[in-house]
């Protein structure tokens, strides 16, 4: 697109999160200062054609659009259902079962069965002679003709992807850097992955396990945006492809193809950051995100208008990513969770779901067994002649709700049918506040000091539910919670992430030597954040060391000043200081040490008014009649309401249904909301 074509674009500003049901659109018009929202239905396996599908109806041209930021699954859905590309390892001899050894764990802790099987076979994981010291020494040059022959072998196995992992690289990669260099010049595509560059950072299993998956989601999320990134340039569009990491920020398109690793968990990251936004706006610096979809629930904290970081996850057993990740807790208890009594007589709810194919009973697609959704339809909560999800269903089935729970619920238990429904209620929102308390009681956080914010399709059904079981006094309800990841999307800063391993105890700190690899860090991720041609209002960085008492395992994440300030004093009265707020003292003493240092570098994106979301005019809200509701044992008439039609100031009593495209509101019996000035429904107690 040239300089004139580029002068006539539009401002639009367009989120996109791809989800199991739905793509969510977030539409910005900076220009005009207004927002919208667009759904469409998923289409799995291909899911471009559903993105393309809602971009189409953004906007007749792509070329109205200036940046599209894209919150995606396919990285994380490819791991869980290890559908990922054929990959092979080159590693120091001795060392190729490190993958398949883990941590000497198991997956069931208390367990005496379970199995693991990695993500590479052993026959290929192939082995060469080099070997580098702890100390960073060379013991044993690399043999660059064992790693081409190697490299070859694994080549004609049918690898297209594969990761270069050397003991103690992070020590020195110099081993490392020859044999990339290596297999770069043989290997037939860009899918080559250096364990030190993807995570330079001491113990052994976690840089292997990340550098791995990094390898082999690299052809399957590489080529999935570089697809995209072809088709939306065939629309005409000339802007910014940026993609949503784990760690709540946006990284370039190119980034994302070189390290995919980044973009697992990224939907539901971007749906915290966009909830800390809004909580903050609203003056709830302090916030628990509850987002409730057809399969999942997860759970995140903000604490001082922050969302609490985790140095590494697992997406599921033994396949264990270490990167800056916002903590998000998950339980299976989304609408489509399905409900069952099993042998011993007890009613449980998930974690098994139907998705969305078949879907819920209700739906009308095939599946006969009873879900967290069907019995929201039964008891009246959803009405179920209204359109789903802004008309991917017309109408719901509630006489197939009805049956399913009926014979899978009500008569082995005994109950009546609206009671068993309740029932699953019941569980369902039991199992949704201990992943509440999970983030928040045991981290030695109160949750009566904190807003509860649902988000999903689901989750504003639950809001009191919610505030009840957690002693929750405030419930936040966003303007569009359906897609409330979207909206993170656009919300979201630029953001990169590096670690280098110093391993040193602080009394012997170079503390100039300290300085002079945070300039190096810092240098690195500046490239990254130019790389993507986006305009940034502000550019900030985040200096942090882990750090511990000598004899110890487990690190505590210290946050410190800028880099000038850096003084073995400052940095000895930082960790004391964190290490007093997570234990309650410190240990006179004791050595300390650094382990690794921590730096982020942040471009701060141009943000928008969220009051731009708050509905015009002023008035009171009209009602759209009543409808029955089934609440603790009896009927209540509910008063209904077009949510997204209440003006700014409006209050509601409950019982009440809010209805709106994305969600419907539950409002209990003894529970009341008002609209505040974003258009958020604050929920108390009556």
């Amino acid at each position: 697109m040239n300089a004139a074509d580029k002068n006539k674009a539009g401002r639009l500003v367009v989120g996109v999160d791809v989800g199991g049901t739905f793509t969510d659109l977030f539409v910005l018009d900076e220009a005009e200062g207004t927002a919208r929202i667009v759904k469409v239905p998923s289409t799995r396996g291909e899911e471009a054609r559903g993105f393309m599908d809602g971009v189409r109806r953004v906007a007749d041209s792509a070329a109205g659009i200036a940046t599209i930021v894209h919150g995606t699954t396919v990285g994380t859905n490819a791991l869980l259902e290890r559908k990922v590309a054929r990959t092979g390892i080159l590693t120091t001899r001795g060392f190729r079962d490190v993958l398949e050894m883990r941590r000497r764990d198991r997956p069931q802790t208390w367990g005496l069965r379970g199995s693991f099987v990695p993500v590479v076979p052993r026959h290929l994981r192939r082995e060469v002679d080099e070997r580098v010291l702890a100390d960073g020494s060379i013991h044993t040059p690399v043999d660059l003709e064992q790693v081409r022959t190697q490299a070859r072998a694994l080549l004609d196995e049918g690898c297209e992807a594969i990761c270069v992992f050397f003991i103690n690289t992070y020590a020195n990669p110099e081993n490392e850097r020859r044999a990339v260099a290596a297999v770069r010049a043989l290997w037939p595509n860009a899918h080559v992955t250096a364990a030190s560059e993807v995570l330079p950072e001491i113990r052994e299993f976690e840089r292997c396990s990340t550098a791995t998956l990094n390898a082999a989601l690299q052809p399957v999320v590489g080529d999935y945006l570089a697809r995209l990134e072809g088709d939306l340039r065939d629309q005409g569009f000339g802007g910014e492809l940026l993609v949503v990491q784990s760690n709540g920020g946006v990284m370039s398109r190119a980034t994302a193809g070189e390290l995919p690793v980044r973009t697992a968990l990224s939907g539901p990251a971007a749906g915290v950051i966009a909830c800390a936004e809004i909580a903050r706006a609203a003056g709830f610096p302090n916030a628990i995100t509850g987002d409730m979809g057809g399969t999942s629930f997860d759970v995140s904290l903000i604490a001082n208008g922050e969302a609490a970081l985790a140095a590494q996850t697992a997406i599921e057993f033994g396949m264990v990513i270490r990167s800056p990740m916002i903590q998000i807790e998950t339980i299976g208890a989304g609408g489509g969770s399905i409900a069952s009594v099993d042998a011993s007589g007890m009613l449980q709810v998930g974690p098994e779901s139907a998705g969305s194919v078949p879907g819920p009973a209700c739906y009308g697609r095939g599946n006969m067994r009873p879900t967290v959704t069907d019995a929201n339809v039964l008891l009246g909560r959803i009405a179920a002649d209204r359109p789903l999800g802004g008309g991917l269903l017309a109408a719901l089935d509630a006489d197939k709700a009805r049956q399913a729970i009926e014979a899978h619920v009500a008569r082995p238990l005994g109950l009546e049918v609206h009671a068993a429904a309740e029932a699953i209620l019941t569980v369902a929102n039991a199992r949704m506040a201990g992943a509440i308390r999970l983030v928040s009681i045991e981290r030695g956080h109160d949750p009566r000091r904190f807003a509860y914010m649902p988000f999903g399709g689901g989750g504003a059904l639950h809001v009191c539910a919610m505030m009840r079981e957690v002693g929750v006094a405030t419930g936040i309800v966003p303007r569009y919670p359906g897609v409330t990841s979207a909206l993170g999307c656009v919300i979201a800063d630029m953001r990169h992430d590096a670690v280098q391993t110093l391993n040193q105890a602080l009394d012997a700190l170079d503390v100039d030597a300290l300085r002079r690899r945070v300039m190096e860090l810092a240098q690195g991720c500046q490239q990254r954040l130019d790389s993507a041609g986006v305009r940034f209002d502000a550019v900030r960085e985040v200096i942090a060391l882990d750090m511990l008492y000598a004899g110890q395992t487990h690190t505590l994440p210290v946050v410190l000043a800028d880099a000038d300030a850096l003084t073995r004093e400052a940095i000895r009265q930082a960790f004391e200081a964190a290490y007093a707020a997570a234990f309650g003292r410190v240990l006179d003493g004791i050595p300390v040490r650094g382990m690794n240092l921590r730096y982020a570098r942040i471009g701060v994106r141009p943000k928008f008014d969220l009051g731009v979301l708050a509905p015009e005019g002023l008035g009171n809200a009209e009602s759209l009649g009543t409808q029955r509701v089934f609440h603790e044992g009896r009927w209540h008439e509910a008063t209904r309401y077009a949510r997204l039609g209440l003006p700014v100031g409006t209050r509601i009593a409950g019982p009440a249904i809010l209805e709106q495209a994305d969600t419907t509101v539950w409002l209990e019996p003894g529970f009341g909301a008002e609209v505040d000035g974003f258009g958020n429904l604050v929920v108390r107690a009556a």
